[in-house]
């Protein structure tokens, strides 16, 4: 598949504006937050901060409310393996599906989700896990499939210049991006 341009996502599980003024304004935001029952107001006004500095706002795990607040995709977790769960839904025009994954299976899941982005993880060393993909396996399981491919987890200040090694469109953050901003970092 042809390289789209080089892209950042960042995490966040509440509405934090300080935090949101650190990071650069061309980082994708993923808000997900599977603790609290009612986060309306918090996705509304990410909402519109990202509106006011033109960047691309995600919801995770809830199609139904990202079409009908209008957001520019949803972002589906790899726990979420329901193949069937994006077909009952007319979806707008530019609006992207966007998952997660852990192996070759659950990439296939992805694929058939239709999830035209796919963020592979963990690609080093996490804390909470002991088993990590690593460049040349991350390479492989991106090998002959018809996705892009975003690097997630264990990228940090120390090996974040080896992602240029990865088969990857991109790189995502949960907590470093929150901690430098990433402005040093560009361009990619």
């Amino acid at each position: 598949m042809q390289k789209n341009s080089f892209k950042i996502y960042n995490f966040v599980s509440e509405f934090n504006l300080s935090d949101l003024h650190q990071l650069s304004k061309d980082i994708c935001i993923i808000y997900r937050n599977y603790d609290k029952i009612d986060h309306l107001e918090n996705i509304l006004k990410i909402k519109k901060y990202c509106k006011d500095i033109k960047t691309k706002f995600y919801l995770s795990n809830d199609i139904k409310l990202s079409i009908k607040l209008g957001l520019d995709g949803v972002y589906i977790p790899s726990f979420n393996n329901k193949i069937n769960y994006v077909q009952n839904y007319s979806l707008p025009r530019n609006f992207d599906i966007i998952g997660s994954a852990h192996s070759i299976t659950e990439i296939n899941i992805k694929l058939k989700q239709k999830c035209n982005e796919i963020f592979l993880s963990p690609v080093f060393k996490v804390n909470k896990s002991k088993e990590f993909l690593g460049i040349n396996r991350f390479n492989f399981m991106t090998l002959n499939k018809k996705a892009y491919f975003i690097a997630l987890g264990g990228i940090n200040e120390r090996n974040y210049k080896r992602i240029k090694l990865l088969r990857a469109n991109g790189f995502a953050s949960i907590s470093w991006a929150k901690k430098n901003g990433l402005r040093k970092l560009r361009p990619f």
